[in-house]
């Protein structure tokens, strides 16, 4: 089976399976697992922030987040294909009893600059108006086709947004892959940000979990609403365990799921009635349109599968991820079969 649908499905590594099944382990609950603290230490300090927090799910530290950085009624600025608006399920609205405010990004990208979020806000404003509480920022951006921004455009907004009292949350579930793809650090890319939330089982492999990072007082709430959504874990050292060696090692291969993306994108702009710019793919996920092929996308999908050749349809468009389960080989016979599956 070759399995593009996501980053998401990667197996543990036998060095993880080995370190969970070795790992020191207390009730993390109470504060006592060394594994995790030594994890949550570990990401801070790559990161450069204060203080992190493990968390089961990316979307759990992104709600902690706006939770945290927001007063019911207010707005939260998300861009219009964002990963918090389209796919968590309206938790702002049903947990911190926000509104959101999508803008949409110039060009296929989903980077937001500061032009276009300063022309959304909400300050100062009469008192019957909406607030803004909060912008949210998503690096690298899953529906912009793995787009990386840059520190310097996240400094920008940060610069501006705090000159205004607005906190700024940045969604790095695949931080890292950005940070690769730009050769930059993702304690660099993060800098200007009051939160970040990154995944452990993404790109980097680990089975379960997410950290969530920001200043000592924001983990330490961040630490009580983890436990109120349910997301207080006990031998949770297991866990972590693997989220250290994908914290330390995996990085190191993520260049791999680019190369892997970039032949995979040069290959599908060469199909009949598909579109897509190969020189955009910058990461490991590659988004193309199938508008043209006569067929749909749920069609193309459900004829891979027959293959067992796995990706996901997006309307018009469909999505493949590259990962460490999948290899150059996957890559060929996924691209033969697409030709095959279009004549």
């Amino acid at each position: 089976m070759i399995d593009l649908r996501s980053d998401t499905v990667t197996k543990p590594t036998a060095q993880m399976r080995k370190a969970m099944a070795e790992a020191e382990v207390g009730d993390d609950v109470y504060g006592e697992d060394p594994t995790v603290n030594f994890l949550q230490e570990k990401a801070a300090e790559i990161f450069g922030k204060e203080a992190a927090l493990l968390v089961p799910t990316g979307s759990m530290g992104n709600q902690i987040a706006v939770k945290l950085h927001t007063k019911q009624g207010d707005e939260i600025i998300v861009e219009e294909r964002g990963h918090i608006f389209n796919w968590e399920m309206g938790t702002p609205a049903i947990v911190s009893g926000v509104m959101i405010r999508t803008v949409r990004a110039a060009g296929d990208s989903g980077m937001l600059t500061w032009a276009e979020i300063e022309s959304a806000l909400h300050i100062n404003q009469p008192y019957y108006a909406c607030p803004t509480g909060l912008i949210c920022l998503e690096n690298t951006h899953n529906f912009g086709g793995g787009s990386v921004m840059s520190a310097t455009a996240t400094s920008e907004i940060c610069e501006n947004a705090h000159q205004l009292n607005l906190p700024v949350h940045l969604d790095g579930a695949r931080i890292f892959n950005s940070a690769i793809a730009q050769n930059e650090t993702v304690a660099n890319l993060s800098k200007s940000v009051d939160s970040v939330q990154f995944c452990l089982s993404k790109g980097l492999g680990a089975p379960v979990g997410s950290m969530l990072l920001g200043t000592k007082d924001f983990i330490a709430e961040a630490r009580i609403w983890r436990k109120r959504f349910g997301g207080g874990m006990r031998q949770a050292g297991i866990l972590a365990a693997a989220g250290l060696i994908a914290l330390e090692e995996s990085p190191k291969r993520l260049h791999i799921d680019h190369e892997n993306a970039k032949r995979l994108a040069e290959g599908v702009a060469n199909l009949k009635g598909v579109s897509i710019d190969a020189e955009k793919v910058q990461t490991n996920i590659v988004l193309f349109d199938i508008t043209k092929t006569g067929k749909t996308s749920a069609e193309i999908c459900a004829e891979l599968k027959t293959q067992e050749i796995y990706a996901i349809p997006f309307g018009k468009a469909i999505r493949m991820v590259t990962h460490c389960d999948v290899s150059r080989q996957d890559i060929e016979t996924t691209l033969l079969e697409l030709k095959n599956c279009l004549k």
